[in-house]
């Protein structure tokens, strides 16, 4: 599912007509689920409640913005909550233990993800190993390097400055965290869409072997997307941090499958080729969203999270349609 195939794949650019055709899915998803809550939860429509949805909306979005940028390539990046976590003990461990200024030991926590993103690069494309696997192994490293850092011991107080990071707002708005993200996805949408090493990016994904003959450099795309996934993972660890006031190995559980769930239900196709930052925008609020009404409705966690996966199931079988049908009307046009 994971790698790249001469066969059955998409042009290599993601044209404007084929990017409207792939967020129309999420769109009218997202739309669907505002009506349902706002019929069903007299509180949900409101203002205050959208910021929350945003502010909580964070974390989650930031993975999944070095998420998208891996599965356009074909690829996975399974250790994005690890490495979240990892980072955040750095953090914590110099800033909080060693006593490092706060804003050294934030660049250092950065410099500790994107080495764990090279780290998955390297094992993509210097020794071959499937993305799965090569980052399935960063997952177990990271979590177990957060560990040996305290002896898995919680890492709590910050300074006062560094807390309001993820709970003053400006404009009675947003706060740094959801602005940072906000940021990161104009940053990454502009980088995709209008570069050319984000071009060479879908080509990458589109169609390894062609991107290859075309004189794209194959390994340094496929590396750049791993760095960029682990220094986002970074930010969200430091913002993590920020936000609950500690650091602990465990931060970031699970936090993989939400990056993918988000990736994929904006538009992201496994297949690689397809995916951009409106959709991950759409994907991430769409989980939110599906989060915040449920809770305000008191569904079980648990319920929750049964309705991710069929979202999920749902999103990757329309992806499979949309391309045979793209496919098929490809086909009929070179015939034509």
């Amino acid at each position: 599912m994971f790698s790249n195939s001469l066969k059955g794949k998409s042009s290599p650019v993601l044209s404007i007509a084929r990017l409207k055709s792939v967020l129309n899915g999420p769109i009218v998803g997202l739309v669907a689920i505002v009506l349902l809550f706002t019929i069903a939860t007299p509180n949900f429509l409101t203002f205050k409640n959208f910021i929350n949805i945003l502010n909580q909306i964070s974390i989650w979005g930031i993975l999944s913005i070095g998420m998208t940028f891996v599965i356009i390539t074909g690829g996975i990046d399974l250790s994005v909550g690890c490495v979240l976590g990892l980072s955040s003990m750095v953090l914590g461990y110099l800033g909080n233990r060693v006593g490092l200024p706060m804003p050294i030991a934030i660049i250092l926590a950065l410099f500790v993800g994107t080495i764990a993103g090279s780290v998955n690069g390297l094992l993509v494309t210097k020794t071959k190993l499937p993305p799965f696997i090569a980052t399935l192994s960063m997952f177990y490293i990271a979590r177990g390097l957060a560990n040996v850092i305290t002896g898995g011991e919680q890492i709590l107080g910050y300074p006062d400055w560094f807390m309001m990071l993820s709970y003053k707002k400006y404009l009675n708005l947003f706060t740094i965290t959801s602005l940072v993200f906000l940021l990161l996805i104009a940053v990454g949408g502009f980088f995709l869409a209008k570069t050319r090493h984000g071009r060479n990016i879908y080509a990458v994904g589109g169609n390894m072997e062609v991107a290859r003959l075309s004189g794209i450099n194959v390994s340094k795309y496929t590396m750049l997307v791993y760095v960029i996934s682990g220094t986002m993972s970074a930010i969200a660890g430091i913002l993590i941090a920020s936000r609950v006031n500690a650091s602990e190995p465990y931060q970031g559980n699970t936090y993989e499958m939400y990056a993918i769930a988000i990736a994929v239900i904006g538009g992201a196709s496994l297949s690689g080729g397809e995916g951009s930052m409106a959709g991950t925008l759409i994907g991430a609020f769409i989980i939110a969203i599906l989060n915040n009404g449920l809770n305000l409705n008191g569904i079980s966690p648990f319920i929750q999270t049964i309705l991710i996966g069929v979202i999920i199931v749902f999103a990757v079988g329309l992806d499979m349609l949309s391309r045979r049908k793209h496919g098929a009307a490809s086909a009929a046009g070179i015939s034509g």
